[in-house]
């Protein structure tokens, strides 16, 4: 940027209409907004020429005073410079403006080109620069009413003021609407770009929401039938009955374990108006002892108490979240304490809040290789969905070789 650009203290978005336009492919062939800038400017200078012959017309044919042979070709050199000076009004529109107005002086055909420049002067820089300039004109036309012996300040101070002016006015209009284009533009951009982060955010949540509600629904019922799988492989030689009692609850714990996906994977479809399955029943407090009940028919030995006041009052919210907890620290345990008895308690009241607390003795020697891998994520989610609710959570070793996990809900 020049220092004449940053005296007048240019907007970075309104310079570019002043700076020449780059080749974006790096051939040196001109863009297509540069070639349309220059035919552009191009006819710009002929219709200055043309408005400045029209000008200096009258003082060679209608003027009772004759003007000298020199000042005629002065009058028309000038104003030929000033229609090539045009050439220049989008990257120098400041100097274009000064130099076609020190021209004036001397030429009357160069008013038109000094009117198009004054014009340009407002639409690329700011108000002040345009308007010093057009104060300017007034002695320089009246520098040019002493120099020529064709017209007299008066007149010519009446007839060439109020274009100025409306040239200045009509600039500034100009770039005042390019200002609220570049305005409106950028906000649609912003607003743009603020949806596409809104529409992100809520798909990534979504997306959050599902993984978690399908960690919730499987891994448990997948750890149950691991579980049996494993004490299966341990145990060939057990009775065909009781083989056959394992495999059903292989099968029937696999059909539960479905049910709730296909309940899950409906909140994925598209279409919801056509073979929409309805959801699976979201589980609820009085559904805690039916967990227990199936995971005790795998063979986890649990120690089970609920002392909770008004069971049948606890809000449905409440009763998810618990059931939630209680499964995914049954589901840890059978992944990494196989064989080990858990204790599950569950106390509260209402406006006393719902405790929750389900342990196991760590086992001695861990199995390097788990029944079935974990993603670390059951007990982050576990975290998140209590502190929405304003609860706590706590899990790990207490000190006494217990595993804990314990939770306190509001109710």
């Amino acid at each position: 940027m020049s220092r004449t650009d940053r005296s007048w203290g240019v907007p970075a978005p309104l310079r570019a209409w002043a700076a020449p336009v780059a080749d974006p492919t790096g051939s040196g062939s001109p863009g297509p907004r540069a070639v349309a800038h220059r035919a552009v400017d191009v006819a710009v200078c002929l219709v200055a020429a043309v408005l400045g012959a029209l000008f200096l017309s009258p003082e060679l044919h209608d003027s009772p005073h004759s003007m000298p042979g020199s000042q005629v070709v002065v009058d028309v050199v000038c104003g030929v410079l000033a229609c090539l000076a045009l050439l220049g009004r989008r990257r120098w529109p400041l100097g274009v403006a000064v130099a076609c107005l020190l021209l004036g002086t001397v030429s009357s055909s160069a008013t038109p080109a000094g009117l198009l420049s004054l014009t340009s002067l407002a639409v690329h820089r700011p108000a002040r620069p345009a308007l010093v300039v057009t104060v300017l004109w007034v002695p320089a036309l009246l520098v040019f009413a002493a120099y020529s012996p064709t017209t007299g300040p008066v007149s010519v101070l009446l007839l060439v003021t109020p274009l100025a002016l409306a040239a200045t006015a009509w600039g500034m209009f100009i770039r005042a609407r390019r200002q609220l284009l570049l305005t409106l533009r950028e906000r649609a951009l912003r607003a743009e770009a603020d949806q596409r982060m809104h529409e992100d955010r809520a798909r990534m949540a979504e997306r959050t929401r599902i993984a978690r509600e399908m960690h919730d629904v499987l891994a448990h019922r997948i750890s149950l039938m691991a579980l049996q799988a494993g004490g299966l492989e341990v145990r060939p030689d057990l009775p065909p009955a009781e083989v056959r009692e394992i495999a059903h609850v292989m099968r029937s714990t696999a059909r539960q374990a479905l049910d709730e996906l296909r309940g899950v994977i409906g909140v994925l479809r598209e279409d919801t108006t056509e073979g929409q399955l309805p959801a699976t029943p979201q589980p609820t407090l009085a559904d805690i002892g039916r967990l227990v009940a199936e995971t005790q028919q795998a063979g986890t030995g649990i120690d089970f108490e609920m002392q909770v006041e008004d069971a049948d009052a606890v809000p449905a919210a409440l009763g998810r979240d618990a059931y939630r907890i209680v499964q995914e620290a049954l589901t840890n345990i059978g992944k990494h304490a196989s064989g080990a008895t858990a204790r599950v308690r569950l106390a509260g009241a209402p406006n006393g809040g719902l405790h929750i607390s389900v342990r196991n003795r760590e086992p001695v020697n861990r199995d390097p290789e788990p029944v079935l891998p974990g993603s670390g994520a059951g007990l982050l989610g576990l975290q998140e969905r209590v502190a929405l609710t304003g609860g706590t959570l706590v899990h790990g070793p207490d000190g006494s070789g217990d595993f804990v996990v314990e939770a306190d809900l509001r109710w």
